[in-house]
């Protein structure tokens, strides 16, 4: 009689005598086709994702250490871009989105994260009031990332579970998040890496929870928490696919041990800076159910049309396309021929879930089962502004 379940415990043993059986999230669709469910999940321990992508809910917090004399620093810059120095004194949190004061969009937060994984040098200027036990009031100095205690990224809402596709009726170009959307429909981008795509392969989170181990920018780190806007409660597909963001991850991981290919700054004209992030999730093969949602292909996996003229919340949908549409390059919109163009880079992303594999293989990489699961029915609320308040 065949086994109907498996554990984390016995997967991780194969992992260590690494005769474990791993493969990607887009080589398993070819392989259940070929052998069945059964057979598949009988001869299946881990299935890879990977995505890559622009995300800017991402940052970085840092320990300077203190100098001599020491300083409670209240105000400080890396490169001139400001940090958040309101933990303690010499605790400092940088925004990948953050802008100096002159508001120049080609240099930010993203890019002094960028400088310091590539082991480049930055300035450090930092300002406090004097106290008995930290009279400095000023330092300049350069630093890089070895100099620092502790640096760790921190991402409060990375690896969306689905995004939409962004296109413009208005007769004008606009700049958005989603980059460049040209008048009357010339344009449509989109921004998931699609079967590859780490919460579509678990769409109601059955092994993604607080403390799931993960491929975060070329090193191993960690979930925290839910993402920032968080939602469970949203239109899915027949295969539990949600057709809107709907999940979405809190991280953590050693900014010292990530790479550059894995962690790029990003310019986006007319918009802003953010940070290109790769992760990947290895998705355990317990039961027959879980490898079911790995087997989800682009063309099983839809997400809806919006009008990005539009700046609010109640934006219009222009309709639904699969993922294997939006790959080919161009969909109809209203009736008209539209170009897509993706805005995650597939084959880093393929590079991340085949990386991942390797690593597991090797017994490199050992899973960790959540110590707790999301919630599933929770949704997000918009911010009312009330004219009664003073």
């Amino acid at each position: 009689m065949s086994k109907k379940t498996k554990t984390y415990q016995e997967i991780n043993k194969k992992i260590q005598e690494k005769n474990c059986v791993v493969v990607t999230a887009e080589e398993i669709i070819k392989i259940a086709k070929e052998k069945g469910i059964k057979k598949t999940f009988e001869e299946t321990d881990v299935v890879t994702t990977g995505t890559f992508g622009t995300m800017c809910s991402s940052g970085i917090y840092l320990n300077f250490g203190h100098a001599e004399p020491p300083i409670k620093m209240q105000k400080a810059w890396l490169n001139n871009i400001p940090l958040y120095c309101g933990y303690a004194v010499v605790d400092a949190f940088l925004g990948a989105t953050e802008l100096d004061d002159k508001l120049n969009l080609k240099y930010g937060g993203a890019h002094v994260i960028e400088d310091l994984i590539k082991g480049k040098n930055v300035h450090l200027k930092a300002i406090g009031y004097p106290t008995d036990c930290y009279p400095n009031k000023k330092i300049e100095t350069n630093i890089s990332l070895k100099d620092v205690n502790q640096a760790v990224m921190f991402n409060p809402r990375n690896a969306y579970q689905n995004y939409a596709v962004a296109t413009n009726s208005s007769n004008k170009t606009i700049y958005t998040y989603m980059r460049k959307l040209l008048p009357k429909y010339g344009n449509a981008n989109y921004a998931t890496t699609g079967e590859l795509s780490p919460l579509l392969n678990d769409p109601y989170f059955k092994t993604i929870g607080i403390g799931t181990r993960i491929f975060f920018g070329g090193t191993q780190g960690y979930i925290v928490w839910e993402g920032t806007q968080f939602k469970t409660e949203v239109d899915r597909t027949n295969k539990g696919v949600p057709k809107n963001p709907a999940g979405c991850l809190g991280l953590i991981g050693d900014l010292k041990q990530m790479k550059p290919e894995f962690i790029n700054a990003v310019c986006i004209p007319r918009y802003g800076v953010s940070l290109g992030v790769g992760i990947g999730i290895p998705m355990p093969i317990l039961n027959e159910d879980i490898l079911k949602h790995t087997l989800i292909s682009n063309k099983e996996i839809y997400t809806n049309i919006y009008d990005y003229s539009i700046p609010s919340r109640n934006r219009p949908t222009l309709g639904e396309v699969s993922y294997e549409q939006l790959q080919k390059g161009n969909i109809k919109i209203k009736g008209q021929n539209v170009k897509t163009k993706p805005l995650s880079n597939i084959k880093k992303a393929r590079k991340i879930a085949i990386s991942l594999k390797k690593s597991i293989e090797k017994g490199e990489f050992l899973l960790q089962k959540p110590i707790q699961n999301f919630p599933q029915n929770q949704n997000i609320k918009p911010l009312n502004i009330r004219g009664d308040q003073k």
